[in-house]
């Protein structure tokens, strides 16, 4: 039997340090969209990450894919996991609050949980986490409000938008398992974000206009946060602490980023969320632990005694 992966104090420091990084990134699209447009930040976020992390390859002399199917692979996920859900996330936050960016954000456990059920064999929905995936969805409801139904405005699009982004997410998860497994996890990320800078670039060019480098320096400390910190160093150091933890622990990123988003969101930017925004991050929190199912089976073990 394979020994199970179990917390160190390391890997709590990394998650935590991992969840804060991400969790500001929501704070610092903010403040870049102030001067730029979505697409524009997307293609910024995208293209500097990408050097820095073929950077990275190239110093570890990893090796690289030369099969043009894996490229066309990069493209496809570049596509799902970074151009889309960016785009759709930055152009929500144009309309919503960071804070509830980030619980939206949180649903592509949700969604990814559905996905796999649904295109990978190994991936079965079963009872326990057809429960949380029902939990989450609640709470994803809850925090829009039913008003969405009934009053369509910006606002509601802008919900609507960063649920498309975390759908994204989670097609790209399956791409990813089918099409990109065996690739060493840099040369995968670095690839992928080529993919993403090839769509994204062109795209903010011939929607938003030219790329203005003339920037505020608000702006470039944002764009210079969100895609150093928050997209290349953060994909190292994720990759870093699913080796040492797994993907079951590193799921607790996903609880603790919506928290540092909507504290930053109210420290700094002074959002103030409905109550329906915390009961629907708490609902959705519970899904994704039931989901998870290592909680439920130490009750129960408890319960028996064992």
């Amino acid at each position: 039997m394979l020994a199970q992966k179990t917390m160190t104090g390391r890997a709590w420091a990394e998650i935590l340090i991992l969840s804060l990084i991400w969790g500001a990134s929501f704070l610092s699209v903010h403040v870049a969209l102030e001067e730029i447009g979505p697409l524009t930040s997307v293609a910024h976020r995208t293209f500097w990450a990408m050097l820095i992390l073929w950077g990275y390859v190239a110093i570890r002399r990893l090796p690289l894919p030369r099969s043009p199917a894996i490229w066309g692979a990069f493209l496809i996920m570049g596509l799902l996991n970074n151009v889309i859900p960016f785009s759709l996330m930055a152009w929500g936050q144009l309309h919503i609050e960071t804070g509830l960016t980030a619980i939206m954000n949180a649903s592509t456990a949700i969604f990814g949980a559905i996905t796999a059920a649904v295109f990978l064999a190994d991936e079965r929905l079963t009872l326990r986490k057809a429960v949380g995936v029902g939990l989450g969805f609640l709470g994803v409801a809850t925090a829009i409000g039913l008003q969405v139904l009934t009053q369509f405005d910006l606002r509601s699009l802008g919900q609507i938008a960063v649920l498309g982004g975390a759908i994204s997410y989670a097609f790209a998860g399956v791409w990813a398992r089918k099409h990109l497994s065996g690739l060493t996890p840099q040369v995968a990320a670095a690839g992928m974000l080529t993919g993403s800078s090839l769509i994204a670039l062109p795209l903010a060019w011939a929607i938003e206009g030219p790329i203005n480098l003339a920037l505020q320096p608000q702006t470039w400390a944002a764009i210079g946060y969100y895609a150093v910190m928050a997209t290349a160093l953060a994909y190292l150091m994720y990759y870093r602490v699913l080796a040492m933890a797994g993907s079951g622990n590193l799921m607790l990123v996903t609880l603790l980023v919506a928290p540092v988003a909507i504290i930053l969101g109210a420290v700094i930017l002074g959002e103030a969320l409905p109550l329906r925004a915390y009961a629907g991050c708490a609902l959705l929190a519970t899904g994704l632990v039931i989901h998870d199912g290592r909680v439920v089976k130490a009750i129960q073990h408890r319960a028996r005694g064992t």
